[in-house]
């Protein structure tokens, strides 16, 4: 009997991770080219996209080449857009708009100056990326995939998150929008809306705004998550994975959470069940947590 065919091999293809430099994007980028795919590290950082690639395990004809590329500015991701689609065959197969920015703070604690720059990264950055890959994936006619990085902020609501959570609501429409407008040229958009996400951009915001706290402060937003940890960078990867596959050939203008329970369930803690046996290293019992009396 002859092997199965393996359904998450992308060899041949060309994808396109913006902020792939770091975090969640260059995770992206490591398994899209150890699955055989052409990837493109799309950074503001030309030196953070060159080592995703100098470290990415390539594989089955796969490789990983940095590119710098500015989503908040057209003519950057004209420019950027153009170098790949020359370095690819005119193709891109597959987009993942995962740069983006946040920004802690109410109503009141908002200015003018956050909106534009929240704003420019997390929705100007997703016009100016998808209307490019659109064009490429027009050009030949053979249609493509891209996938949108929302937030548990796209459907939840998170204290004291309003410009970021306004933008990554947006993204929800923009990814329907664009779903719509191009079925019938073969162009298939998603979402993916991360709950939190242990990178390094979390050690950074623990490190500036509760500094001598940062364990602390660690432990409190991972039971935040009601699974009672972090999400890994690879457990995200692993959804746009599946996204851009042959297996999700029938899916498009969806939103996936990836939250360890945020938007799905009643949280644990409520109740004040222990959530500790979530938290790695994962427990081998199968013996359901009795709620503390």
């Amino acid at each position: 009997m002859s092997a199965l065919p393996n359904i998450l091999d992308f060899r041949g293809k060309t994808a396109v991770i913006t902020g792939g430099g770091s975090g969640i994007g260059r995770e992206m980028c490591h398994l899209f080219a150890s699955r055989g795919a052409r990837v493109f590290a799309a950074d503001l950082s030309k030196a953070a996209a060159d080592e995703t690639a100098a470290t990415a395990p390539c594989a089955g004809g796969g490789s990983c080449t940095g590119i710098e590329c500015n989503v908040t500015a057209g003519a950057s991701v004209e420019a950027a857009f153009a170098a790949m689609c020359a370095g690819a065959g005119n193709r891109v197969d597959i987009l993942v708009n995962n740069a983006g920015i946040g920004h802690v703070g109410t109503v009141l604690g908002t200015e003018e100056a956050d909106i534009d720059r929240v704003v420019s990264v997390n929705i100007k950055g997703v016009f100016f990326c998808s209307k490019a890959a659109v064009q490429a994936m027009q050009a030949d006619k053979k249609g493509g995939v891209i996938i949108n990085m929302g937030s548990c902020a796209s459907v939840h609501p998170i204290k004291d998150r309003f410009i970021y959570a306004a933008t990554k609501g947006a993204i929800n429409t923009i990814t329907t929008s664009l779903a719509t407008d191009f079925v019938l040229d073969g162009i298939r958009c998603n979402q993916i809306n991360p709950g939190r996400v242990h990178t390094p951009f979390v050690d950074g915001f623990l490190e500036k705004f509760y500094p001598g706290k940062e364990e602390q402060q660690f432990k409190v937003l991972s039971e935040y998550m009601p699974m009672g940890r972090m999400a890994k960078p690879r457990e995200i990867a692993n959804m746009a994975c599946f996204l851009a596959s042959e297996l999700a050939e029938f899916i498009t203008g969806a939103s996936f959470n990836v939250d360890g329970g945020i938007h799905g369930i009643d949280h644990p803690k409520i109740f004040g069940i222990s959530n500790a046996h979530l938290t790695p290293p994962y427990s081998k019992s199968t013996e359901a947590p009795k709620a503390k009396l």
